[in-house]
């Protein structure tokens, strides 16, 4: 599992530091998801976990002050090989109580298909071998 606590996140636009190819998915912005399902003919998401815990504190910078969050971890497969890890915080309200329950479905078939959602600055990070992207995303503004 990745620890996900101490991951230092930076501007998008420092992405030159990461490897040639590896900058085609952290600099694009469509649904990862969308082209996961591209790619793999077989693609699933396993739910890690989906509970109500506090962000870390370098998650709660990038997202409005909220006293409960839901945070998912998910896998995303292709071909039942674990592609992608991903983190979600998610503020509770009246606005994400319809996205807590989609169960096993990707969460980024709901942020891209509906037009009340927007994305927000999208950063990058690197832990060991890995490298990640993230953004925020509001609903209904």
């Amino acid at each position: 599992m990745i620890n996900t606590d101490n991951i230092v996140w930076q501007e998008l636009s420092l992405i030159d530091t990461a490897p040639k190819h590896v900058q085609q998915w952290l600099d694009d912005k469509t649904s990862l998801t969308a082209k996961l399902k591209q790619q793999f003919e077989d693609f699933s998401v396993h739910v890690l976990s989906q509970q109500q815990a506090q962000p870390h504190n370098h998650e709660i910078e990038s997202i409005s002050t909220s006293d409960q969050y839901t945070i998912r971890e998910v896998e995303l497969l292709g071909n039942n090989t674990v592609v992608v890890f991903a983190r979600s915080v998610i503020p509770l309200t009246n606005d994400t109580k319809e996205i807590l329950s989609i169960g096993s479905k990707p969460l980024g078939e709901i942020l891209f298909n509906d037009t009340n959602i927007r994305r927000g600055q999208m950063q990058i990070a690197q832990t060991n071998n890995l490298w990640g992207r993230r953004s925020t995303f509001t609903i209904g503004i």
